[in-house]
């Protein structure tokens, strides 16, 4: 039978090394694919608060706006490109607290410029542009009115406050929300959440439009910075490879050329390792056998009660919040309470009652799904039965 089966089995077994290696070429085409189109469509470059992209994070939208209110928006990408120019003319800059920005670099850009508006500041910008302030919370859903003496939140109404910040010392705080303001002016400096405000998937709610008009657009021109790699000035962190002793690329090579090497002799080889004959014939007694012994264990209906039942305790001890030391008892009880049922039958069904029969097994089980849909459906948070 063995020899009869060898011939079959080498057909099977190039087909199968064909199909692998077919799979693996298109896998291979498909990331090649996949690298040309995004390195083309250039949309990796085109991030948040990009004044030219049309994407839901991007900034297109309020740029645009402004162009057809006569203020001229220059993009600039670099960091010199900023600094020249802030340093012409009185312009409004939109300075993103970018990593790539060194602190001193943030804030020369900040005290060149006329006026600033930072729409994504993080604790790093609070410390440096607004000593004393700190980031705090994160506002609700609902519109906030501005609440302070400012006319350019005043003006625009309220709105969906994002971010929040403690208010520094000599700086006025605009559309209170919680222990923050969801906007903080101080020196010419403005600090806004703009991804909930003036991205083009939320300039057209409530007054954000409004509000973002009159930030960036008090002057003829607006600077919009968009930092580029290019920008990181300071000293470039080590890569892996330079922290790495000289020994460990050698040593990694060795370890997987040895794994390899241990797979392809001790792997499981292509094809079946034993060609059999079927379909194959089993003797009745057998078969009655192995039914019996099937038969006499599942007939253990207290055993498989215990068994359910730990399952349930468990999981309603977690339910409840009750400690890995709760007894059954206290189980019982605080589940009783917390369903509102009668506490003897919740006792009787979680440890108490003891099946003799299918029929009686078949009967608890459901009685245990009801207790602890009960004790479930109790705990549910109120906004959810609402």
């Amino acid at each position: 039978m063995t020899d009869t089966a060898r011939p079959a089995a080498a057909p099977t077994r190039r087909r199968r090394i064909l199909g692998w290696g077919a799979i693996a070429v298109a896998l291979v085409l498909a990331a090649l694919v996949g690298t040309a189109l995004t390195a083309n469509t250039g949309w990796n470059s085109r991030g948040a608060f990009d004044p030219e992209s049309a994407g839901p994070y991007g900034t297109l939208a309020i740029a645009e706006i402004l162009r057809d209110q006569g203020v001229r928006v220059e993009v600039v990408r670099t960091y010199d490109d900023a600094l020249a120019a802030v340093s012409d003319e009185p312009v409004t800059l939109v300075l993103p607290d970018s990593p790539l920005l060194e602190d001193e670099d943030l804030l020369e850009l900040a005290v060149r410029a006329d006026r600033v508006v930072v729409p994504d500041i993080g604790s790093r910008g609070l410390r440096i542009l607004f000593p004393g302030a700190e980031s705090v919370g994160y506002g609700d859903l609902a519109p906030v009115a501005a609440s302070c003496e400012s006319e350019i939140a005043t003006r625009a109404g309220p709105v969906v406050v994002g971010a929040e910040f403690s208010l520094p010392t000599d700086a006025e705080g605009c559309y209170p929300s919680h222990d923050g303001f969801g906007l903080i002016l101080a020196d010419g400096i403005s600090a806004v959440d703009g991804t909930e405000l003036f991205t083009n998937a939320h300039l057209a709610e409530n007054g954000n439009a409004s509000l973002g008009l009159q930030l960036l657009g008090s002057r003829a021109t607006v600077v919009w910075y968009v930092p580029s790699a290019s920008d990181q000035r300071g000293t470039a962190a080590p890569e892996l490879g330079e922290l790495t002793p000289p020994w460990v690329t050698p040593a990694m090579t060795l370890l997987i050329i040895a794994t390899i090497a241990a797979a392809v002799w001790r792997g499981r080889r292509f094809g079946p390792l034993v060609a059999e004959r079927l379909p194959v014939s089993v003797r009745a007694n057998e078969t009655t056998e192995g039914r019996v012994h099937l038969y006499a264990r599942a007939g253990d209906a207290s055993h498989a009660a215990d068994q359910l039942r730990l399952g349930v305790l468990d999981r309603l001890r977690r339910q409840l919040s009750l400690g890995a030391g709760a007894t059954v008892q206290a189980i019982s009880d605080a589940a009783a309470t917390r369903a509102g049922m009668n506490a003897h039958s919740v006792r009787g069904i979680l440890f108490e009652t003891v099946p003799h029969t299918d029929r009686e097994l078949v009967e608890l089980v459901s009685q245990l799904d009801a207790v602890e849909a009960a004790v479930a459906a109790a705990s549910r948070p109120e906004r959810n039965s609402q």
